[in-house]
């Protein structure tokens, strides 16, 4: 008898289904993922796909995101509760609201947000390229960022601009405690910190290096270091310990009850949900003409920017 993961594979070759996942997922999954990444890749990947499916292991802005790119394919998600706390944090209408109090201004975005916030956005930007993506403006160029604060505060320390900043955060990594890095700092004193830049201000000073998901992916392949505090979403790990196995790897935790970090919508998707949204191709995600055409336009601007 075929096991869950045959199953699955099975399926996705017989509907020429394209798996899309995410570092944050659980390990069974992102192991039969066609590709993982982080959400630039991931965009990128989505715009070049030539699958008639698209399964997107992650949570439904990445769904959406990859609908937008592609308005003639079908795009499925495992479980359409698969939300995001950053996005939730950023509703349309209050950002419409918030946006026409600073009429000089451009929008740069993170990819972390509603389809309907993109259709209120310049340009998009992930971690990644987020620095490049605010660069490419000029100096006087007067700019809103949404909806990450941490990661906007973060760009204007890099960049030396005064970006207007959206107040919302991403649950996951905005608990992390500057305490609980000092304590593992002093019990790992030969160890590397490692933050994702959507962690808090004291955190992010703490840390020896701050970066996107693949950033800090390539940093602790390619340090010499062999012990590393990771201050971001557990399913990192994975891929952290398959390119380097000799190394360890620790997570900073959520709270005392556990030594995990896990984004309860990213843990959502299963292998079961899997197999049952390629086999009746649902939940689907479908979105209106009008906004996937006004959403991408700013997702087409990052890609071009980011591939300079």
């Amino acid at each position: 008898m075929d096991s869950l993961r045959d199953k699955v594979l099975k399926l996705a070759k017989e509907k020429n289904a394209v798996i899309l996942a995410h570092y944050y997922q659980t390990s069974d999954i992102q192991e039969i993922a066609d590709f993982k990444g982080d959400s630039l890749a991931l965009a990128q990947h989505a715009a070049e796909t030539k699958a008639d499916i698209i399964l997107f292991a992650g949570v439904h802005f990445m769904g959406e995101t990859a609908k937008i790119l592609n308005p003639k394919r079908k795009v499925l998600i495992p479980d359409l509760e698969a939300g995001c706390s950053l996005a939730e944090s950023c509703p349309g209408e209050e950002f419409a609201k918030f946006k026409a109090q600073y009429p000089n201004h451009i929008v740069i975005s993170y990819i972390n947000c509603s389809a309907e916030i993109k259709t209120l956005s310049d340009v998009i930007c992930t971690s990644g390229n987020a620095v490049q993506i605010v660069e490419s403006y000029p100096k006087n160029q007067k700019i809103i960022f949404a909806p990450d604060k941490n990661l906007g505060r973060y760009i204007n320390e890099i960049t030396g601009r005064e970006m207007i900043l959206w107040d919302g955060s991403c649950e996951v990594h905005d608990i992390l405690s500057a305490e609980k890095v000092m304590q593992m700092k002093v019990e790992n004193p030969d160890a590397i910190l490692i933050a994702h830049p959507e962690c808090t201000h004291p955190v992010l000073i703490l840390a020896d290096f701050v970066g996107s998901t693949t950033a800090m992916l390539n940093y602790t392949k390619n340090s010499d270091a062999k012990k590393f505090i990771v201050a971001t979403e557990t399913g990192i790990l994975h891929q952290m310990q398959k390119d380097s196995p000799e190394k360890e790897f620790l997570i900073v935790p959520a709270d005392e009850t556990c030594s995990c970090n896990d984004c309860a919508y990213m843990k959502l998707n299963t292998m079961q949900k899997i197999y049952m949204a390629l086999k009746n191709e649902q939940p689907e995600i479908i979105l209106p003409d009008d906004i996937m055409t006004k959403a991408k336009t700013p997702l087409l601007r990052m890609l071009e920017l980011s591939s300079k």
